[in-house]
């Protein structure tokens, strides 16, 4: 009897040893970040785990994506995904920064987050006795009282003015474009409010020379737009609203466009998971009144015009990867051969271990330039692109393959020499 006591507590004292030392090593860590990261900074500031650069190595996933939210700010979404040991584990956790934060500011907020996620694993590491935590907010650090009050005296409003403006020039080229614009906006939940006022100068000289004369062509383009947007949610998955705007273009030939535009939207995911993926369709009319400079193709000098569109784009965020894409169709009523359509898909997968593969390709077909000058263009239009031409099409495509291999770590920081030009 004391023969099969003494085995049962032999073995007890194996598995709790070997219980022990299960996880006798770092945390393996990737981060999969969709929003832009300083990784040198996470490197520097967190070394007692270890950051590899092969997902399938890592002991926990972390997936980070963000959405802009209503204050100017972006509402940020971390996912941990256990793997190996850790299998079972898995958490989520959701953050907020301020619409005026620095980058400083960003990376040490996603920084202290990234904390969070991995104490309860670093936890179960040799290394847990190194971690120390301060969990008391001191006198320097405490929020000022109106951050406690929940009134807003904004009411969520959010304003923004911005000027700028741009210069270049080469022996034979000269541009300069100066742009202003304004904002404000309200969003909450239920209800998204937003006003956008832009104008844009663009004054370009080009030179030609030959062995007799030197000649100068100068182009002016001038444009104004005025939007609002609102949109009003009534339930997790639908919502309705309108679009409206002012806008001018010489280069488009509008002198005054006014244009409105009622819609409806469907989620086929709920609104919240908007982060990990999403899925919608529009559907909406177009009620546009164009006053034009010059008189069109089709002879119009102002016109009313009536149409509908359609759309659907879907976005997934997910540890294999990403992938968007969307498809839109719209036409004029009075014309169903005046029309466009279009399409685009960007997607980045792992195939599995360090093998991927990326494409990105977007093209539209359309029949619908109903603003184009009626007569020819002369060949100084065309090079400098004074005015739109016609066109039926256009596209963009990349796509390829990435394989990695060699050493999974990648915890050592070394700035040397970078962001110097000409090396």
């Amino acid at each position: 009897m004391w023969k099969i006591t003494a085995l049962v507590v032999s073995f007890l004292i194996v598995s709790v040893a070997n219980a022990q030392n299960e996880v006798a090593g770092k945390l393996k860590v990737y981060i999969d970040c969709r929003v832009g990261c300083d990784f040198n900074y996470f490197k520097s500031e967190i070394n007692i785990v270890d950051f590899v650069l092969d997902p399938t190595t890592a002991d926990v996933h972390v997936l980070l994506t963000a959405q802009a939210a209503g204050s100017g700010g972006a509402q940020y979404q971390m996912n941990f995904y256990g793997q190996n040991q850790y299998e079972n584990y898995s958490d989520t956790l959701l953050f907020n920064t301020l619409p005026n934060a620095t980058p400083s500011d960003v990376r040490k907020t996603i920084l202290r987050y990234l904390m969070f996620g991995f104490s309860p694993l670093i936890a179960k590491t040799p290394f847990a006795s190194q971690v120390k935590m301060v969990m008391k907010e001191d006198s320097l650090n405490a929020r000022p009282p109106y951050e406690n009050d929940p009134r807003d005296k904004w009411n969520f409003w959010v304003f923004r003015v911005a000027a700028s403006g741009q210069y270049n020039a080469e022996r034979v080229y000269k541009n300069n474009v100066i742009s202003s614009a304004i904002s404000a906006n309200r969003t909450t939940n239920k209800l998204k409010v937003e006003f956008y006022l832009n104008a844009n100068l663009r004054n370009s000289v080009y030179t030609y020379e030959d062995s007799a004369t030197t000649t100068q062509y100068k182009v002016k383009n001038t444009d104004y737009r005025l939007y609002h947007n609102l949109v009003r949610s009534f339930s997790d998955h639908w919502s309705y609203g309108y679009q409206t705007n002012l806008s001018n273009s010489t280069f488009d030939n509008i002198k005054r466009k006014i244009f409105f535009s009622p819609a409806i939207e469907y989620n086929v995911y709920d609104y919240k998971e908007v982060n990990n993926r999403f899925f919608v369709l529009r559907y909406g009319l177009d009620i546009s009144n164009n006053n034009y400079y010059d008189t069109t193709i089709y002879y119009k000098i102002r016109e009313t015009v009536y149409g509908h569109r359609f759309s659907a784009a879907i976005t997934l965020n997910k540890k294999w990867g990403t992938f968007n894409g969307g498809i839109y169709y719209r036409n004029y009523f009075q014309d169903w051969a005046l029309n466009a359509m279009g399409l685009s898909a960007n997607a980045d997968v792992r195939i599995g271990g360090g093998l991927s593969f990326f494409v990105h390709a977007s093209g539209s077909v359309f029949h619908n330039q109903i603003n184009l000058v009626k007569g020819g263009v002369t060949e100084q239009e065309v090079l400098t692109r004074k005015r739109q031409l016609a066109s039926s099409f256009n596209y963009y495509t990349s796509f390829g393959l990435a394989f990695r291999f060699g050493s999974i770590l990648n915890n050592f920081v070394n700035p040397r020499f970078d962001g110097y030009a000409g090396f």
